[in-house]
């Protein structure tokens, strides 16, 4: 049974449009066990150990509206290797399986990468608006964490993926930013 050998990896932020491994079928899919959540504390990429923003993780309980990515056999353990190398870089993902509905009904197994409550970078904001501040004044090497948020919101909303806290935490920066803009 083909289902059985099929390898599948679930993607909830950037590897939703920028997956950067080769697929061979790709499907909106809803995880189960997990949620999209600004919980990961960025030192480098969006923020600074001195002042350091949010970037998107997979917390503990809920669902998840995402993109599933089938890989070939032949592609596997590259394409393992190649997230292994992207996602695990300071350890604050956890590498996990959890089952996913496809967009056509199918479930199938997922590979993910989960937040690691545990890690020091792993941090909970308890509202839109705490995320918020944090988003809309911290910066890194790649950027803007408000552009972060907003290209993510874009992206999903292309894709017909709607996560109402994501955007009710861009609304509040878009508008602290604009306070102080005086826009």
């Amino acid at each position: 049974m083909r289902d059985m050998e099929d390898f599948w990896v679930f993607g909830y932020g950037s590897l939703m449009w920028k997956p950067g491994f080769a697929f061979e079928e790709r499907q909106i899919a809803r995880a189960y066990g997990y949620r999209r959540s600004l919980c990961i504390r960025s030192w480098v990429h969006r923020g600074t150990r001195e002042k350091p923003g949010l970037v998107l993780g997979l917390d503990r309980g809920g669902s998840c509206k995402g993109v599933a990515f089938r890989v070939s056999k032949a592609e596997r353990e590259a394409v393992i290797a190649y997230l292994r190398e992207r996602e695990l870089v300071t350890n604050v993902y956890l590498e996990r399986f959890a089952q996913a509905r496809l967009a056509d009904g199918r479930w199938v197994r997922t590979l993910i990468y989960v937040a690691d409550p545990t890690h020091e970078q792993f941090e909970r904001p308890s509202s839109p608006e705490e995320a918020a501040d944090i988003v809309a004044s911290a910066v890194g090497a790649s950027g803007d964490n408000l552009d972060y948020v907003r290209n993510t919101v874009t992206h999903m909303r292309e894709l017909g993926i709607r996560d109402h806290w994501l955007e009710s935490v861009l609304h509040h920066a878009d508008g602290l930013t604009s306070r102080v803009s005086g826009r």
